[in-house]
């Protein structure tokens, strides 16, 4: 993890020579609501590990090398539980087979040309909260932003596990509850602006919010975890949209070359 760290810093300093520095600082700008909001979400997960056994260094490394919350906590479940090693990583491979498609849709916004060293990174830091941004991107994405975000996230992440160990016991949990909604608002502001524009767009998320709900309280489907619920309804929701409302290859070209255009 310090090498991909070491790697993102020299990456950052590449892009910066290149005259990306504009999409840094807007990394960096977007960042910090999802830096806030990680850190209040990685406090629960610190308040979790100590309740498994874990010491606060020990808790950091995990949120370094992993930045998703379900994941987690899942993970100091099991650990608490004794569970295999084995147990752990089916369980882990499971809640986070999200990721795969998150990672397949962001590599479609990524120059054919990016190299290697570039998408091991991203591949990396992809969050929801991070994807959802960059994947928001008109036009193809510059990693630059990404890593402007990861700079700011990242270290809220591990910071507020590391915390959550050693004070977790002393703020009231319904002031820890509070800090997280702040994600809530991130993602409304997300998806409200696209749809705002689009009535497809809008369409597509008001069923997806609908269909969501029906699934979680639904008898069998409801038994499943919510990260299988995730997969499900984003292949076939996406699925179906792609079918039923396509977007041109050349009017996609287009769009982006003109939103190019304008921001420089």
């Amino acid at each position: 993890m310090s090498i991909a760290i070491f790697i993102l810093f020299c990456k950052i300093g590449e892009y910066i020579n290149n005259s990306t520095s504009y999409w840094l600082k807007k990394g960096i700008h977007n960042g910090m609501p999802i830096a806030l909001g990680y850190l209040a979400v990685s406090f629960t997960l610190g308040i979790a590990a100590k309740n498994a056994g874990l010491t606060a260094l020990q808790a950091a490394l995990a949120s370094i090398t992993c930045h998703a919350s379900a994941g987690e906590f899942a993970g100091f479940t099991l650990i608490a539980a004794l569970a295999a090693y084995t147990e752990i990583a089916v369980m882990e491979l499971i809640i986070n087979a999200r990721y795969f498609l998150m990672s397949c849709a962001l590599s479609q916004k990524l120059d054919n040309k990016m190299p290697f060293f570039h998408r091991l990174i991203m591949g990396l830091f992809v969050t929801d909260e991070i994807f959802g941004l960059t994947v928001s991107v008109p036009e193809k994405l510059n990693p630059a932003y990404m890593y402007g975000m990861v700079l700011v996230a990242s270290p809220a992440w591990v910071l507020g596990t590391y915390f959550g160990v050693l004070f977790g016991n002393i703020l009231p949990a319904n002031i820890v509850s509070a800090l997280s909604v702040g994600l809530y608002g991130m993602f409304i502001a997300i998806i409200i602006p696209p749809a705002r524009k689009n009535h497809i767009i809008a369409g597509v998320v008001a069923i997806s919010m609908i269909i969501s709900c029906i699934f979680s309280y639904a008898p069998v489907i409801s038994s499943i975890s919510s990260g299988t619920r995730i997969i499900i309804l984003t292949v076939i929701i996406s699925l179906v949209a792609a079918i039923l409302f396509p977007v041109k290859e050349e009017n996609a070209r287009s769009a982006d070359n003109t939103n190019a255009t304008n921001n420089t």
